[in-house]
């Protein structure tokens, strides 16, 4: 987008790119308040639906269950046939088997790490590593096989383990879910008491036939019938399994379904609470304080400071200047020779080394100047002026700063 990378989290040189719009350290605060607006997001987002974006949004669950996991199918088997795979001797087949998934299988985290890593030094870098002799990127190389290797490892072997263990998101269940929470939720008013399936009918039995396939075909192991839990990722494969064994046993569908504990008991529909418009109002000043932000931010910062430890310098008798450091950020993708004017005062800039100051694409830069001001002008010991920043006849930023000058003499008359 506009010649960049639509994102681009470069920590190292504390350089972002979100949808195109480059943030440097300058624009921490507006960075700050974005991560607030998505923490309060996600606090929205998950008080009404729960734990929706571990089963369908997340990274990890994406390519575990679409990718790593149709592959390990593809040359293992289903879950018995892996088991049956596990249990068996070792044997040239077995070896070609799990030789073949594991090489497979860091193949993709390689894939993987690249990517994750062109968001992160960017694509040019990257393609840098990977074109490039190699004792001129041992870094970005040692960077790409830990990255591959953690990948490898976390599909590997960690798998669902990632989301239980190490995110912090499953653990924050119980501080942002509530009874009103659309949940992974199962039927116990209809499932209760539980009982092997007959086909003699009996009403004083629920629908479930405790068969288990709910707990087999968990990624995370865990029992939906004991209710919600912090394994549970959302992933509704139970919904499925338990819809199927209720068709073939012609019983209603969805005994385990999409609902919140209060839908459960009190058969309530989902509501859009009190709670939730409290989070969607925050949400919305957040947003357009940082929509006001984003279009009243400027394309180049500057910075303008006396130089430190330097006092007025008298330039004859009609004339005094002051010497100046300019430090820019320039956040577009064109070059810009900066001029420097003095707005609503006689007077004068000189550039030391130039007229302008050129700072490169999405670069800093910094220059020196001095302000020259008619000594009549100089009334008080500072005096405000303000300094214009020109690109051509365009003004883009007006900056103000104090001049240093003499006491003026006093007139004892």
């Amino acid at each position: 987008m506009n010649g960049r990378p639509l994102f681009l989290f470069n920590i190292p040189n504390a350089r972002f790119i979100i949808f195109g719009k480059v943030f440097w350290p300058q624009d921490f605060f507006i960075f700050g308040l974005t991560m607030v607006t998505f923490i309060i997001f996600v606090i929205l987002f998950t008080a009404a639906f729960g734990r929706l974006f571990c089963g369908w949004i997340c990274p990890q669950t994406i390519l575990m269950e679409m990718l790593f996991r149709k592959v390990e199918y593809a040359i293992e088997g289903d879950a018995a046939q892996q088991r049956l795979l596990k249990n068996a001797p070792w044997s040239g087949s077995k070896i070609l088997k799990k030789t073949g998934k594991h090489l497979v299988f860091y193949l993709l985290a390689f894939i993987i790490a690249n990517t994750f890593l062109a968001y992160i030094i960017g694509v040019a870098e990257l393609w840098k590593i990977m074109t490039e002799p190699v004792t001129q990127h041992i870094a970005g190389l040692f960077s790409i096989l830990i990255f591959s290797g953690v990948f490898y490892a976390v599909y590997a072997f960690f798998r669902e383990q990632a989301c239980t263990v190490v995110c912090p998101y499953g653990r924050l269940q119980s501080v942002l879910l509530d009874r009103n929470s659309m949940i992974v939720a199962y039927d116990y008013k209809r499932g209760e008491p539980r009982a092997k399936f007959s086909k003699k009918a009996d009403s004083s039995l629920g629908d479930c036939i405790d068969c288990l396939q709910c707990v087999k075909v968990c990624p995370t192991g865990i029992d939906i019938r004991n209710g919600t839990q912090m394994e549970c990722v959302g992933c509704t494969a139970c919904i499925d399994a338990c819809n199927h064994m209720m068709e073939k046993t012609g019983r209603p569908l969805d005994l385990i379904r999409y609902a919140s504990e209060n839908g459960i008991s009190d058969h309530e529909p989902l509501r859009y609470t009190l709670r939730m418009k409290l989070y969607t109002g925050i949400l919305c000043i957040l947003v357009m304080i940082l929509s006001a932000l984003l279009m009243s931010r400027k394309d180049v910062d500057a910075t303008i400071m006396r130089t430190p430890g330097m006092l007025y310098q008298e330039r004859g008798k009609d004339s005094v200047s002051n010497l100046y450091t300019i430090k820019i950020a320039n956040k577009t993708i064109r070059q810009i020779p900066l001029r420097l004017r003095l707005e609503d005062i006689s007077g004068k800039i000189e550039v030391i080394g130039g007229h302008a100051i050129p700072v490169k694409r999405e670069e800093e830069g910094s220059g020196n100047f001095f302000v020259v001001l008619p000594r009549q002008l100089i009334r008080n010991r500072k005096t405000t002026i303000r300094v214009g920043l020109y690109e051509g006849d365009k003004k883009i930023d007006e900056i103000r700063t104090n001049f240093l000058g003499p006491i003026p003499d006093t007139d004892n008359d």
